[in-house]
């Protein structure tokens, strides 16, 4: 990876400045991709910030999208354990298809699948320590499988991410998403989508250049900061930035910056 003062994405989300809790502590955070371009590697920049050496912070992840090993080995090439993250009882990681068939098995219906996973949750995060609650922060790959794991009801799904969305205020922990954008692009958005949209602090999304393919450049960052002036949404930061995926990191630039 390269240099923390010249990560563009730290700066854009807020990461730059060394605070306690956690800087994103009682935000939700949506990111928002394409098949063209995937913004999976926000989130694994995320996990790796917050797992951080020295750090008192834990992720609790729900997979709807891969395995452990798919993210242990990515996290491994940025130079982080996952399975001694995971033992350290930093690293919380939920396989939803295992979790949701053994309901299915157990002749539970998804609803019921959905609230156990939440009290699961809700008693990891209030069980920890009143210092490390803020800096607690659950991570959804991702909200379109949600959907499918709820048997296409999107009430089920919208029910949680709220019971998920309170526990950023009353608990002072952080919610973030990633949504695969395009896969509703040909019908109407769910009300899940559209809520998650309206009540994200920061919304990041991932698309391809305007201008076509280009083998030094993979996609372009948008990166908007939001906050709340007499109950309504005020832009505070917009950040536009392009990147490029390499084995052991991402690099971040501006446009043009490149010769």
């Amino acid at each position: 990876m390269e240099n923390r003062t010249s990560n563009l994405l730290d700066e854009a989300l807020g990461l730059d400045q060394q605070t306690e809790p956690w800087p994103l502590s009682g935000k939700v955070v949506l990111i928002e991709d394409c098949v063209e371009t995937s913004g999976s590697f926000v989130l694994h920049h995320l996990i790796k910030r917050i797992l951080a050496p020295n750090s008192t912070s834990i992720v609790i992840f729900l997979a709807f999208s891969h395995p452990f090993s798919h993210y242990d080995r990515i996290l491994r090439k940025l130079g982080c354990n996952l399975a001694a993250q995971r033992d350290n009882n930093r690293f919380f990681f939920f396989d939803m298809l295992k979790f949701y068939y053994s309901d299915r098995n157990e002749g539970k219906t998804a609803e019921d699948g959905f609230i156990k996973l939440f009290g699961e949750i809700q008693k990891l995060i209030r069980g920890l320590p009143e210092k490390y609650k803020k800096n607690a922060t659950i991570m959804i790959d991702d909200v379109s499988l949600m959907e499918v794991a709820a048997g296409g009801s999107s009430d089920i799904v919208l029910d949680f991410l709220h019971y998920c969305h309170t526990l950023t205020s009353d608990v002072g922990c952080s919610l973030v998403a990633l949504n695969h954008e395009d896969i509703y692009s040909s019908m109407e958005r769910p009300a899940f989508l559209l809520q998650m949209e309206y009540l994200s602090h920061v919304l990041v999304n991932a698309e391809p250049l305007a201008t076509g393919l280009a083998a030094d450049v993979h996609g372009q960052l948008t990166v908007m900061n939001r906050g709340k002036c007499n109950e309504r949404w005020k832009l505070k930061k917009i950040s536009n930035f392009q990147f490029m995926i390499k084995e052991n990191g991402v690099q971040y630039f501006y446009p043009g910056s490149r010769t």
